[in-house]
């Protein structure tokens, strides 16, 4: 399970990202908020669900666009 949550924090050369960690705080966040709504009856505003959904696509979209640099030798 450690090396699992290793692997969601690097980004493509192997190094840890601060754009990983927020990215999989805000899906803990979104995961978190509609277990609340669904089963504890905690009303989350329409808005953060939506800003938690963005953030969550900007993240994963700044990745996509991210390349492997060709100097960098990858870690292990």
């Amino acid at each position: 399970m450690k090396e699992f949550i290793h692997q969601l924090l690097k980004d493509k050369d192997g190094n840890f990202s601060l754009r990983e960690v927020i990215t999989l705080i805000y899906v803990l966040m979104s995961i978190i908020s509609w277990v609340g709504q669904q089963f504890i009856g905690v009303v989350v505003p329409e808005f953060m669900f939506y800003a938690f959904i963005s953030m969550i696509g900007a993240g994963t979209f700044g990745y996509s666009l991210e390349r492997k640099s060709k100097d960098t030798p990858p870690t292990k």
